[in-house]
């Protein structure tokens, strides 16, 4: 059962905004969540809809909808900026 992945406008300017080697660690955990969207690592965002996937420094924040099988990828950033 594999969800359906899409990716917000703004957050595929936040990817595209860093550089080569950020980008090639965050894209395979992005097409890994439509086999799995919550994989060991990723936990429920408190306070908001959502969830949240850590890849070094940066963070994933997405949402899931069981019933359509999609997640929306809606924010990409380093962990000091991507919670303001």
């Amino acid at each position: 059962m594999n969800y359906e992945v899409s990716i917000l406008r703004r957050a595929q300017r936040q990817l595209a905004a860093f550089d080569r080697t950020i980008r090639s660690r965050i894209q395979p955990v992005l097409i890994s969540l439509s086999e799995n969207p919550r994989p060991p690592g990723s936990r429920k965002l408190s306070g908001r809809d959502g969830w949240r996937i850590r890849i070094g420094d940066y963070r994933v924040i997405y949402e899931i909808n069981d019933e359509a099988l999609t997640i929306t990828v809606l924010d990409i950033g380093h962990r000091k900026d991507i919670y303001r």
